[in-house]
């Protein structure tokens, strides 16, 4: 899995953080068991990351100058998926 350096930005400060790794540890297992397929899961992780990324941009200089430089909203889809692989209970499939 590659992550965009905004991306490994976020992830790294994450794991840095215990609370923040503890939040976010839940809230993707929590996403994960509400949603039947992964890939809804990864579209609402990686709208929730993004708000997240923006909200810290207004506390952590790392962050501003990523929101500040004018890029717009920017891709967390890898990072989603990238969560939901290392955190998240395995997907059941459809049997055919």
């Amino acid at each position: 899995m590659s992550l965009n350096r905004y991306e490994q930005l976020l992830f790294d400060y994450i794991e840095s953080l215990p609370e923040e790794r503890r939040f976010w540890f839940d809230r993707v297992v929590q996403v994960a068991e509400t949603s039947r397929r992964r890939e809804t899961a990864a579209l609402i992780l990686n709208s929730e990351l993004w708000e997240y990324f923006e909200e810290r941009s207004r506390h952590e200089a790392g962050f501003a100058d990523v929101v500040g430089g004018g890029l717009g909203k920017l891709s967390m889809l890898n990072l989603s998926e990238h969560l939901l692989r290392m955190w998240s209970p395995v997907f059941k499939t459809k049997k055919t």
